[in-house]
């Protein structure tokens, strides 16, 4: 199976935690792109500051791969105000796709309305501007019950206010692979997490983030159904390697 059309290759470290000053940062960014482009993989999935060079690059080759960036990275805690600020920009830069962290703290201590309210305005948002949008619920903080609870929730709200042709656009993501967690255990996709995601989010597609580390680990990955990949060793785990530590 050529999983490349699955790929969001990624690189969202910032400057502090890369250890890099501005100029190699940008370096890295810049040769993830020309990885993207060369390998084919469907998108690049980088910061805001970042976006704006990624799509110049990918014009300037002629090439089909995306530009997506992350909103409110990575706790996901921000007002429904600033995080459509953030989009908005992100939009104006030249993202194809946004990746927002849902407020799942919120949800957590029942403050639902809020967090019904910031699944609608960013979706509204992004499908306005024909954009597709994931929301990242972060599974490693949650309970099994919640990671049910909000696929479903996620679900209700775009089909209660979206077209059927819509629903393609919106997705449900596992993680953003920063959330810390004790001695270091995984905190990303894990095949129980996904199920429970792919049951409850339905007919919402799912991206499966954090912990994908080998061909084989992806590909059992889209043999249950979700429609992307995200993960920081894109190269490496097409040509069958494996990735010991990383998103």
């Amino acid at each position: 199976m050529d999983i490349r059309s699955y790929i969001d290759s990624t690189y969202l470290k910032t400057l502090s935690q890369s250890g890099l000053n501005e100029e190699q940062n940008q370096e890295v960014v810049t040769t993830l792109v020309e990885e993207a482009i060369r390998e084919s993989f469907k998108l690049v999935m980088i910061r805001p500051e970042m976006v704006s060079l990624a799509k110049q690059m990918i014009v300037n080759a002629a090439s089909n791969v995306k530009v997506g960036t992350v909103i409110d990275f990575p706790e996901g805690n921000a007002t429904i105000e600033a995080k459509l600020k953030e989009a908005a920009q992100a939009i104006a830069d030249g993202a194809d796709e946004l990746d927002f962290v849902c407020n799942y703290e919120a949800f957590k201590n029942g403050a639902v309305d809020l967090f019904k309210d910031e699944i609608l305005k960013g979706t509204q948002l992004a499908l306005a501007n024909h954009k597709i949008i994931k929301w990242i619920i972060e599974v490693v903080a949650l309970t099994d019950k919640q990671i049910i609870q909000l696929s479903a929730l996620i679900k209700n709200v775009v089909i209660s206010n979206c077209k059927e042709a819509d629903y393609s656009a919106v997705f449900v993501k596992s993680s953003t692979g920063f959330y810390k967690t004790p001695n270091n255990e995984p905190n990303g996709a894990t095949k129980e997490s996904i199920i429970m995601m792919l049951e409850n989010a339905s007919p919402l597609p799912v991206k499966a983030a954090g912990s994908v580390r080998t061909y084989e680990e992806a590909e059992a990955m889209i043999k249950l159904g979700v429609k992307r990949i995200g993960t920081s060793s894109a190269l490496a785990i097409v040509s069958g390697g494996k990735v010991q530590k990383g998103y």
